[in-house]
C-alpha cells in the first residue's frame, strides 16, 4: 500500500508568513495532502467538473475582481457553493480584504481562511515547491550526504567501510556535511532527488572508537547544510584484488532511486588510498561531465584510438593511460 505523506498547515502558514483570517482549530491538526493548488475561477462561474475539493483554494486578483464586479447574490451562492465543499484551505493574495460573505462561510463551514501580501504567482510558485518537498515519496537509505564543491555526493557502502571518516576528512578540508548514517532522500520532481538527514540525529556522526560527535559544534555552522540535492552517487568498498575495476571512466554508469538514474561510480578502499582527496577529484570530474567534457575520451584522441578499439598488443596495458 502506498505510504500517504501530509504537511501540517501551521508549517505552510509559518513558513509563507501566512496571515490566519480565520482558523476552525489547531493548524497543527490540520493537514495537506496534495502538492496540487488551484485557483477557482471557473468554480467560481459554477462550473465544477473535475474540481479537487482536496486542493488548496487561492483567491486572487482576477478571482476578487469576478466578484465584485457579478450581481450580489449570484457571489453569495457562487462563495456558499465553493465553502461547502470544504477545501482544506482558502488563501487570499496580495492583501486583499476577505468580504463579509467570505468570513461566514468560512465560519459555517469550518474552513480555514488565511491571506498573504504576495501576489498570486509568486505566491503559487512558492507554495507548490514547499508542497513537492513535503510531499515527495521518500525513502530512507543507509549512508553519507555531503556537499563538495557545490555537488552532492551520496557516499554507500557497507558499515565500517569508512564513510563517516572520509565525511570528516572532507569536513576539515572545508565541505558541507547533510546527513551521516542516515539520509531521507525525497524525489521532489520527475529529475531531482533531494536528501536530508532525520530531524533527531541531524548533524551528529559516529565515528568508531571516538564515539558521538556534533558536527556542528566543532566544526561550526559552516560544516552543515540542512538538506542537498544528490548529483553523484559513489559506492565504497573494500578491495578485491580479483575484481576489475574502471580505469579509463569511459563507462557512465548510474544507480536507481525513487525511479530516478543517478550517476554513480565504486571507489575501492584500501590502505593507502586517499579517499576524501579521490571523492573531491571525482566530484569535480562529475562536474565536468556534466558541462560536456570527458578525459578519457580526450586522452583516447589524442592516441588516435575510439572506445572500442582491440588491444593490438597484449604485452601492452593500455587502461594504464
Amino acid at each position: 500500500m502506498e505510504t500517504r505523506y501530509y504537511v501540517r498547515l501551521k508549517k505552510i502558514i509559518d513558513d509563507q508568513n501566512l496571515k490566519p483570517v480565520y482558523m476552525p482549530g489547531d493548524p497543527d491538526n490540520i493537514h495537506i495532502h496534495t502538492a496540487d493548488v488551484n485557483r477557482p475561477g471557473l468554480p467560481l462561474a459554477g462550473f465544477y467538473e473535475h474540481f479537487d475539493p482536496t486542493r488548496i483554494q487561492l483567491i486572487g486578483m482576477t478571482e476578487y475582481s469576478f466578484l465584485e464586479n457579478n450581481n450580489p447574490n449570484f457571489v453569495r451562492a457562487s462563495l456558499e457553493d465553493l465553502f461547502s465543499r470544504k477545501p482544506p484551505v482558502i488563501i487570499i493574495t496580495r492583501d486583499l480584504s476577505p468580504t463579509a460573505d467570505m468570513l461566514e462561510f468560512a465560519e459555517k463551514y469550518e474552513v480555514p481562511l488565511l491571506k498573504t501580501n504576495l501576489s498570486t504567482s509568486s505566491f503559487m510558485s512558492a507554495l507548490i515547491s514547499l508542497l513537492n518537498v513535503e510531499l515527495a515519496p521518500r525513502i530512507t537509505c543507509h549512508g553519507v550526504l555531503v556537499e563538495v564543491y557545490g555537488e552532492g555526493v551520496l557516499l554507500m557502502g557497507e558499515s565500517g567501510v569508512g564513510k563517516s571518516e572520509t565525511a570528516i576528512e572532507l569536513l576539515k578540508r572545508g565541505h558541507r556535511l547533510i546527513a551521516d548514517d542516515a539520509v531521507e532522500i525525497r524525489r521532489v520532481s520527475e529529475k531531482t532527488l533531494v536528501g536530508s538527514s532525520p530531524e533527531n540525529i541531524r548533524h551528529f556522526v559516529e565515528l568508531r572508537g571516538v564515539g558521538i560527535i556534533n558536527v556542528r559544534r566543532i566544526f561550526g555552522i559552516g560544516a552543515i547544510k540542512s538538506t542537498e540535492k544528490i548529483d553523484y552517487i559513489i559506492n565504497l568498498e573494500l578491495w578485491d584484488k580479483n575484481k576489475e575495476y574502471d580505469r579509463m571512466g569511459l563507462v557512465s554508469e548510474t544507480s536507481e532511486i525513487l525511479g530516478i538514474e543517478v550517476p554513480s561510480t565504486r571507489i575501492p578502499v584500501k590502505p593507502g588510498r586517499n579517499l576524501a582527496i579521490i571523492i573531491e577529484v571525482a566530484a569535480m570530474n562529475h562536474r565536468q561531465r556534466k558541462l560536456g567534457y570527458n578525459s578519457a575520451e580526450e586522452l583516447l584522441n589524442r592516441l588516435g584510438l575510439d572506445e572500442d578499439f582491440v588491444n593490438p598488443n597484449p604485452d601492452v596495458d593500455w587502461s594504464a593511460f
